[in-house]
């Protein structure tokens, strides 16, 4: 029999392939002592309670210690999460994640009342307390962007009220997760090997992507049968969760939950808006996509779970990290010396953890504070696959290094909704540079399918569960009753309409509403659709060799939160007010469309 292949323990991993941890602390001795001035600084905050009004001294001191609080929670953060990523199974570690975990929790507490506070000012008032105390101005952002939420700030009263009921407002989605995730029980069926195995939400996703058309269309069927079930549940989760958020939205003073929930990242409405309106115009890319599906697996029909199994075979390319080193090095070398530097900088100083071990967390991240190195985790495979994850962990890298090294702390951190732009840029360079210098037409075949399945995943299919969390929150809002049945029929249409007439729109799809946890996020999935979008457009910028437009990408990756976000990528060259940066990106989408089709004749 063959001897099982062991993941090495964390104490057996190679020096060089691990991140270096004591650039934050020395010393455990130094962690627990910066944990203690945490603690002690938080507690003393309350000193300026009740006294933001008194002169622009007073608030300069408040805002300065509170952020200085905060930096140090971020670095004690970083140490233990990390610590606790890096082996999960050492009981040490676990247990210096779970007091700071706690330790966040009591510093929120105890610095919440401060914006409140803050904004008892009259706008007024604040402007006499800059012209007293001129080192206000080094905030102004933080100050516009508090300010701002003025109007939607309610009384003292009314604020203890809704932040009493948070745990109520919050009951659907906690409902949603305890039963999606704890009490579901799925069938056991066989996988292509003949062997026995128990479905699960995590496997699920694998089974799809299985050569076996028996094996996908038995878990797609057996997976909707549990969620058939229990849909009534499901549904008065999601409705009870729409009520919720259009009900806090009232309250506010914003006219929709929508507006609402884009207000947090100054976000316009229209952005959104836009998003549904052009990718709907650009469906019958989507619809061509799915025949040549069609035509490449030799089906008469496709069904839903025929979407994600490969279709340009697995790629010939295997790289060690050494060599993706090198090949990201090069896909990247379009960014400039002084990227590259900075990248040579993360491989050379043992930013990243690279292989995985026993207790290791799985999958891949960027992480940090912004007094720390941007450290990435990874879980090396020699595969193409890794490579990809390699440049765009790196892109958050080293947007986090240059948002570090040129804005003060208080803007030294970035948005959500900017924030996979420069990953997903990354990884955009590395499709054209792979494009461009391999002749092998598997290879070709196998990254241009990458990139369509990345944006048909990405791009389509986000933008499809935006229109429906649109939708549901607007039936919510009209007084209409969102059964079941009703949820059931729009998705069912919803998903027909974008995949196109090649499609079998299987029963089991209309239940798809009931699996999908970021239905409970407010309005979050958008983001994901918008960035990937404007990460293409900005990528054919680069790479059409104008330095302006390299310059004005670097800028954006320099400006952390000094501006709205919205305004930061108008700098890098992308207006997301405006419908342009869409139609680039389903420009490059046709382009490798065609390119694939021509390919493969």
């Amino acid at each position: 029999m063959a001897e099982v292949k062991q993941l090495p323990k964390r104490e057996e991993v190679p020096v060089e392939l691990t991140w270096d941890l004591t650039k934050i602390y020395a010393t455990d001795t130094d962690f627990e002592a910066d944990f203690a001035k945490v603690k002690k600084e938080a507690e003393s905050f309350k000193k300026y309670q009740g006294k933001l009004k008194e002169n622009g001294d007073t608030l300069l001191e408040a805002i300065k210690e509170m952020f200085a609080i905060q930096r140090r929670l971020e670095n004690v953060y970083v140490y233990a999460s990390m610590k606790n990523d890096q082996d999960t199974a050492n009981a040490e570690n676990q247990a210096k994640n779970a007091t700071v975990q706690k330790l966040v929790a009591e510093v929120s507490e105890k610095l919440s009342w401060f914006q409140p506070e803050l904004l008892h000012l009259t706008i007024e008032e604040l402007e006499e307390a800059k012209k007293q105390t001129p080192e206000l101005n080094e905030y102004s952002q933080n100050l516009r962007e508090w300010f701002e939420m003025k109007d939607h700030v309610l009384s003292d009263k009314e604020e203890a009220l809704l932040a009493g009921a948070s745990d109520i407002f919050s009951a659907p989605e906690s409902t949603f997760e305890v039963l999606n995730d704890a009490d579901l029980k799925f069938p056991v069926m066989k996988d292509e090997n003949g062997d026995d195995v128990e479905l699960s939400e995590g496997i699920y996703g694998t089974l799809l992507e299985s050569t076996d058309r028996r094996v996908r269309k038995e878990a797609f069927q057996n997976l909707y049968k549990v969620y058939r079930q229990f849909r009534h549940t499901f549904a008065m989760t999601l409705s009870s969760h729409n009520r919720t958020e259009n009900y806090v939205a009232k309250v506010r003073n914003y006219s929709t939950a929508q507006e609402a929930a884009l207000a947090n990242n100054h976000i316009p409405v229209s952005v959104y808006d836009t998003l549904i309106n052009v990718t709907n115009k650009h469906l019958p890319l989507l619809h061509r996509y799915v025949a040549l599906r069609k035509k490449l697996l030799n089906l008469d029909e496709v069904h839903m779970y025929d979407l994600y199994t490969p279709i340009a075979g697995e790629p010939t390319l295997k790289y060690t990290y050494d060599e993706a080193k090198e090949e990201a090095l090069k896909a990247l070398a379009v960014l400039g010396d002084d990227y590259l530097s900075h990248v040579k900088e993360a491989f050379d100083n043992r930013w990243i953890d690279v292989v995985a071990n026993q207790g290791k967390r799985g999958g891949a991240y960027s992480g940090g504070s912004y007094d720390t190195a941007p450290y990435i985790l990874l879980n090396w495979q020699d595969t193409l696959d890794n490579l990809f994850t390699l440049v765009h962990e790196m892109g958050h890298t080293i947007h986090s290094y240059y948002t570090r090294h040129n804005q003060p702390y208080q803007y030294g951190d970035y948005s959500i909704f900017v924030a996979e732009i420069a990953s997903t840029t990354n990884e955009n360079l590395l499709t054209q540079y792979l494009l461009d210098h391999f002749e092998d037409k598997k290879v070709k075949a196998y990254v241009l399918n990458h990139y369509l399945d990345g944006f048909k995943g990405t791009v389509f299919r986000q933008t499809q569960f935006a229109e429906f969390e649109k939708w549901s929150h607007e039936q919510d809002a009209a007084g209409k009753p969102l059964t079941a049945d009703v949820i059931s029929k729009y998705y069912g249409e919803l998903n027909k309409r974008y995949y196109g007439p090649d499609i079998f729109n299987d029963d089991e799809i209309s239940l798809e509403w009931a699996r999908i946890p970021h239905f409970y996020y407010n309005y979050y999935v958008y983001q994901y659709a918008t960035g990937f979008a404007a990460a293409t457009t900005l990528a054919q910028n680069i790479l059409n060799d104008n330095p302006a437009d390299t310059q004005a990408y670097l800028t954006y990756l320099k400006s952390g939160s000094s501006e709205y976000p919205i305004d930061i990528m108008k700098k890098a060259g992308v207006d997301m007010t405006n419908e342009e940066y869409l139609e680039k990106a389903f420009d490059v989408f046709e382009k490798r469309l065609n390119e694939l089709e021509k390919l493969i004749g």
